[in-house]
């Protein structure tokens, strides 16, 4: 469940980032303005860490000299005592002396070096919270051993804090080589604590903190302001263009100013000009021959109706003619009926074009709507020795539709498969899921070339003019098949191959209204998941 929250989480971020230009802007401003201020600031960081560090490193060096300088003084100057406890008098003068040069009051330790033969006539002396084993490491004690009594060795330490707050305080411990007369090489150790130079350097580090926050705040209030001012004209533009998509011709940008926005309202206000103009023009001469269609088919219908009266006349009287007027009079009855079904189709058509296609549905069984269409080309298919084969498994054929344009779909579909399908068997599948019912009527014929089925759709189009149809039909029939299926909310798709016949597949929503998704029957129809008891 958690998988699926985040990843849910994750599309709906990539969407909002995909479909917004300003999160977009003001995100990659925000997210480099970051970068380049964690940049700067940690560089302006090091530099005061480093100015700091070497400032007080200086500090200490020189205290540390002056120190080493006055207690090497005070033993130089005690050279004729001899007894320890004038020794230790003088190395309570000599840490006095010391005391009085150094000014940040640092820990003072004097310690014997290591290595020296004999007793020590000196004890070591340390101020209180000195810690030689933390203090002082080996490696320092080495370096003050060889840099002798002109040389300071110094070395970075952290030492515990002397309050009682958990943690260490950063320091500096100064070793230099003292040369105690009658007691040998001693080792002066000063230990100062840094802790108002970290300090310093963390009130400096907060500020850059700070300030950079405030500052990438700053910078994205004035990407956002400029964004906006930005992208609400284009954001403006794009709904201007979306109502002008869905038919509102009038709507217009605002126009003000002189500046590149204003450029692009007044080129996008004439470019809304002349479409509107020219798509005025073109709905008008569609109006006009839509009316001319509509008008012609009916005003034929009546010159129609006197010839077909006649032609039914002579039709009836043809056994009585000599041959060549009794062939005449046939000819004049088969194109008469084929006029009659042209005016239909165009009417129909016409109908279609003008949006005035009313549909009458009802729960339709289509399993009985398919056996009725099949029944009522049957004598056409015993003409031409073909088997029409219903492929039905059963399951929700009831769907709302229109039967009269389904059923004409069917026989369209039906007569073009006989015509095509080299005499060769025709199947027709009907199957159906919860949503959606599907017929597809399949030939094994000759064929069509991809360029064809392009085109399979279009009005008065034929895929071979030279062929001799025996359903004279008029070229309309798909092209209104398909807009019946349009009008119904469902799909009518073709395939085809060469030599291996085709296959036209009507799929419909069971409820009128509803979305298409997908079709139950594949395209095109596997014959070997059909079972023998399925054909009927």
């Amino acid at each position: 469940m958690l998988r699926v929250d985040w990843r849910d989480w994750v599309s709906r971020m990539a969407r909002l980032w995909r479909g917004s230009l300003r999160i977009r802007t003001v995100a990659i401003t925000v997210a480099l303005s970051t970068i380049a201020i964690t940049v700067i600031g940690a560089y302006i960081s090091m530099s005061v860490s480093s100015n700091l560090f070497e400032q007080r490193l200086n500090q200490v060096t020189s205290e540390a000299g002056r120190a080493t300088a006055s207690a090497q003084l005070v033993f130089n100057q005690a050279q004729q005592l001899n007894e320890a406890t004038d020794l230790g008098s003088v190395e309570d003068n000599a840490t006095s002396a010391i005391q009085a040069v150094v000014s940040s009051a640092p820990l003072i330790a004097i310690l014997r070096s290591p290595g020296q033969d004999g007793s020590a006539r000196m004890e070591n002396r340390a101020n209180e919270g000195f810690n030689e084993k933390q203090m002082v490491s080996t490696s320092l004690q080495q370096s003050v051993q060889q840099g002798g009594t002109s040389q300071l060795s110094w070395q970075s330490i952290s030492i515990p804090r002397s309050s009682k707050s958990a943690g260490t305080d950063p320091s500096i411990v100064v070793g230099s080589l003292l040369d105690v007369p009658t007691a040998g090489k001693y080792q002066l150790y000063l230990v100062y604590n840094l802790s108002d130079v970290q300090q310093t350097l963390d009130f400096v580090q907060r500020t850059l903190l700070l300030g950079g926050l405030a500052l990438v705040l700053l910078i994205g209030a004035i990407a956002y302001l400029i964004v906006r001012l930005i992208v609400g004209p284009v954001r403006l533009a794009a709904e201007t263009s979306e109502k002008l998509a869905a038919g509102h011709l009038e709507e217009r940008l605002r126009e003000h100013g002189d500046d590149e926005l204003a450029t692009l309202a007044r080129s996008f206000n004439r470019m809304a000009d002349s479409l509107q103009r020219q798509i005025r023009q073109l709905a008008d001469l569609s109006r006009l021959q839509q009316r001319f269609v509509s008008d012609v088919s009916h005003e034929l219908r009546t010159p129609l109706t006197t010839i077909r009266l006649a032609g039914d006349v002579l039709y009836d009287q043809r056994k009585s003619f000599k041959p060549a007027t009794a062939r005449t009079a046939e000819l004049l009855h088969a194109q008469t009926e084929r006029f009659e079904v042209l005016l239909a189709d165009l009417l129909e058509m016409s109908r279609y074009d003008a949006g005035a296609v009313q549909l009458e549905t009802d729960p339709t069984n289509l399993v009985r709507l398919v056996e009725d269409a099949i029944a009522a080309v049957r004598p056409l298919a015993e003409q031409k020795h073909t088997e029409i084969r219903l492929i039905a498994p059963g399951g929700y054929f009831e769907a709302d539709v229109d039967a009269r344009r389904i059923r004409r779909i069917l026989q369209n579909l039906l007569g073009n498969a006989i015509d095509h399908g080299e005499g060769l068997p025709i199947d027709v599948y009907v199957d159906s899921d919860p949503d959606t019912v599907a017929i597809a009527v399949r030939d094994h014929g000759i064929g069509m070339s991809e360029a064809d089925m392009a085109r399979v759709f279009d009005r008065f189009w034929r895929a071979d003019p030279s062929r001799q149809r025996t359903t004279g039909g008029t070229g309309l029939g798909l092209a209104i098949s398909l807009e019946d299926a349009t009008v119904h909310g469902g799909l009518l798709d073709v395939w085809s191959e060469a030599s291996r016949g085709s296959c036209f597949r009507l799929t419909l929503p069971r409820v009128f209204g509803a979305a298409v998704l997908g079709s139950p029957i594949a395209m095109p129809p596997d014959p070997e998941q059909i079972d023998d008891e399925e054909l009927r």
